[in-house]
């Protein structure tokens, strides 16, 4: 199936090569998502993300503020950055994720590799071209999916260079997106700064009585707007936010407990520990414990319905 005459698209195709524990990469999604398994919270992977929506519109967020997408957009997640899509209700929508870490580059090449991906560190990573730049850009992807389709044994170089060439095309046209975030009106649009705010200050002292003076609204209104616009309360969001950011920490550093507890905003160790349990189902210790390098384990359960590492 070619969409728009653009991108081929076959539903339930996949392409693995390795797994996120490997050096080398590689997990193209073809697939469609509906409303119905929308995730509830933002999660995290620690490779990167390649999101490319191919039905009409959908929502993305990262670290806590929404993103209108269109058809071809083109998401860019950077390892360990909060996010989730949003589908709307209606027919599933049709969607390419591709997820890769690449971490065996020559050195003779680490600069310009290291150059390209400097596309993933825009400060609004979201890209939109103009049709004739759309079908320089998918003609790798493409190539990938006819070499991979109904085959059970395809060339991995071929893969590995042909997205190479998607990635430097799109490193060679950044300039040329037209992507303009258009933001909900309102109330929304006030919630959704306060969101953002909570993910980029979670590790300072937050309370719904602050935030209301800070955002110049009473604490029963942005207490039930809160809650209207994303479902959860205020302290809801903001401790979850920071047990998501302790996850991170307790998967991909090596700081003691005791001070991710601290630097993730929690007043006391024992409060963390009871906020972990609540949220994840288990403690600090025994999540640190299920990490890939620890268990050996794919995916890693983040103990929010729905949401993993890997997936």
């Amino acid at each position: 199936m070619l969409i728009n005459n653009t991108m081929r698209y076959e539903p339930h195709h996949i392409v693995e090569i390795g797994s996120p524990d490997d050096p080398f990469f590689y997990y193209f999604d073809y697939d469609e998502r509906s409303y119905q398994i929308n995730m509830e919270f933002q999660h995290f992977h620690s490779f990167r993300e390649i999101h490319i929506l191919l039905d009409p519109a959908a929502n993305h967020f990262i670290e806590g503020t929404p993103y209108g997408i269109s058809c071809f957009d083109i998401v860019l997640l950077r390892p360990s950055l909060l996010h989730r899509s949003e589908y709307f209700k209606g027919a599933p929508c049709k969607r390419l994720v591709i997820q890769f870490n690449i971490d065996e580059i020559p050195g003779a090449l680490r600069e310009e590799y290291e150059d390209i991906l400097t596309v993933f560190d825009a400060e609004l990573p979201i890209y939109r071209f103009e049709q004739d730049k759309l079908e320089r850009l998918f003609a790798p992807l493409n190539d990938i999916m006819n070499a991979t389709y109904g085959k059970k044994n395809f060339s991995r170089f071929y893969v590995h260079c042909r997205f190479m060439d998607f990635l430097n095309i799109l490193s060679s046209i950044r300039y040329e997106n037209i992507y303009r975030p258009k933001m909900p009106e309102g109330s929304q649009h006030k919630i959704f700064e306060i969101a953002a705010y909570i993910h980029n200050n979670y590790m300072n002292e937050l309370s719904l009585t602050g935030l209301a003076d800070q955002f110049y609204m009473s604490t029963y209104y942005l207490s039930h707007q809160f809650k209207e616009v994303t479902g959860f309360t205020l302290i809801n969001y903001i401790q979850m936010t920071r047990i998501r950011n302790a996850q991170q920490m307790l998967l991909f550093s090596d700081r003691k407990i005791t001070d991710i507890a601290a630097e993730c905003g929690f007043t006391s160790f024992s409060q963390f520990n009871r906020m972990f349990n609540k949220f994840c189902g288990m403690s600090p210790r025994e999540y640190k414990n299920k990490a890939p390098g620890n268990s050996g384990s794919m995916r890693v359960d983040l103990g929010f319905d729905n949401d993993y590492i890997y997936q």
